[in-house]
């Protein structure tokens, strides 16, 4: 049962701590001494908003602290109730518990530049699915159909990579999967054998050398300079090796150092996949993301089927959650591909490509898009501020043209697991280097910034500024 909210929540705009921590540490308080019970409820987010006279984003802010840090629970149409915890404050003191800092639970997490979902077009795609149920044919979306995903959705792919990125696809030569990782996966497990190479970035992206290794591939790392991956590595390596099958590039915006394969660089790998003849996985994971005047061609606009994979994928563009990736590479290929799909989960989500296909027609991929690169830019202007305010003299980065993280690098030598536990233990948690960075050989972190706001973003970028010396 509710009760009247009996004690006042004062907050004041001349101390230093914001308005949100402020609520947050006098609910700890109430908490503490009682004021607040186990299990009491408290009022709705609007109506408690009202009674301390703030912001009910504000309000929101300190609650979700509250909620990390256990202090509240927070049940689904309920509300949000004092959590059950014992504070027998007359107790004898004890020695402090030691919790180890893997339990530690951050408040602030930046992730590896993940997109906003609040930004995500829900309403679009919700009138998209109404749209598909409304069909005529609307009966044969419980059959199942093709394997290399819905011929719409493919035929639309293909007038996007051939009119905005410079490519000549046919029909044939796409298939849809379920997000990028997949069709990473169906490749690796059609083009590899045991005791082929693979050449990745280095530092790169290692979910996809762990896809090739499970493949039973080996992977050769190829540093990464400010123009991309080093060329003449490569041509070292192939000069050892007979049997490279293939590289693996993000050239667009290079994960995780978001910097550009240049064009000399581009067009010399394309020379060295027809001497050599290994195929060019390119992943262009974020082309959308681009700040410029216009994004960069893909390596693939510039070659023909037989020497490149093109994978690419719409759930940087709408929402993570939307699983929808595709792959275009030689018939052949497609057609094992497509084989090898059907043993696994004979089809997509036809519903979700069908949508997809609607939110395309009528435009709202378009728009959102537009609306995404506006936003973002502004998040990148907004995150050079802070690093510029806060770690001038600390880090150095180059400003990214496109994506969703900068690539900062530490003036002096730092163990960066090291600054990473310090971090975490402070509530700020950034992705592991290991992700990327397997032995620990590049001095670098990315910060993530589409998913997060910008007081946590300063919060963090403060905390880090003064970690490093």
């Amino acid at each position: 049962m509710k009760r009247l909210w009996d004690f006042n929540i004062e907050v004041t705009t001349t101390t230093p701590k914001a308005v949100y921590m402020q609520i947050a540490d006098a609910i700890i308080a109430a908490i503490k001494n009682r004021r607040l019970k186990p299990q009491e409820i408290l009022p709705s987010t609007r109506q408690l908003a009202q009674i301390i006279g703030v912001n009910r984003n504000t309000l929101i802010k300190a609650l979700d602290i509250l909620i990390i840090e256990g202090w509240l629970v927070s049940k689904d149409r309920v509300g949000i109730f004092v959590a059950d915890i014992s504070m027998d404050l007359e107790a004898p003191k004890q020695a402090p518990l030691v919790v180890p800092s893997n339990h530690t639970k951050p408040i602030i997490t930046l992730d590896d530049g993940v997109p906003n979902t609040k930004i995500a077009p829900i309403k679009e795609l919700a009138s998209a699915y109404r749209r598909v149920f409304s069909l005529k044919s609307k009966h044969t979306l419980l059959g199942y159909t093709d394997s290399q995903g819905n011929p719409k959705l493919r035929a639309l792919v293909v007038q996007m990579l051939n009119h905005k990125r410079g490519m000549q696809v046919k029909l044939e030569e796409t298939c849809i999967t379920r997000g990028s990782q997949m069709a990473l996966y169906l490749l690796a497990q059609c083009l590899l054998t045991p005791n082929d190479y693979v050449l990745v970035e280095h530092p790169g992206y290692r979910p996809a050398w762990r896809t090739f290794e499970q493949a039973g591939a080996q992977v050769l790392p190829v540093n990464v300079d400010k123009e991309g991956v080093l060329i003449q590595e490569i041509e070292q390596i192939l000069q050892r090796y007979s049997n490279i099958k293939a590289i693996y590039v993000t050239p667009h915006h290079q994960y995780p150092t978001t910097v550009t394969l240049s064009l000399k660089r581009r067009l010399q790998l394309i020379e060295l996949a027809q001497k050599y003849h290994f195929k060019i996985i390119e992943d262009d994971y974020d082309h959308e993301f681009h700040f410029g005047n216009r994004p960069i061609l893909p390596i693939a606009s510039y070659t023909n089927t037989n020497h490149y994979i093109y994978i690419g994928t719409f759930s940087k563009i709408v929402a993570p959650a939307l699983r929808i990736g595709y792959l275009v590479g030689h018939t052949d290929l497609i057609k094992e591909i497509s084989s090898l799909r059907e043993i696994i989960d004979i089809q997509n989500d036809t519903i979700m490509e069908q949508a997809i296909v609607e939110l395309i027609k009528d435009g709202a991929i378009k728009r959102h898009t537009k609306r995404a690169i506006r936003y973002y830019k502004n998040k990148r202007q907004y995150v050079e501020k802070l690093l510029v305010k806060h770690l001038h003299n600390k880090v150095t980065y180059d400003l990214p043209t496109g994506g969703l993280a900068f690539w900062i690098r530490p003036i002096q030598d730092v163990d960066l697991s090291l600054l990473l536990a310090q971090l975490e233990q402070q509530g700020i948690r950034i992705a592991d280097i290991s992700k990327y960075n397997p032995d620990y050989t590049v001095n670098g972190l990315r910060l993530g910034y589409g998913s997060i706001e910008n007081e946590y973003l300063e919060m963090a970028i403060i905390k880090l500024s003064k970690l490093l010396i």
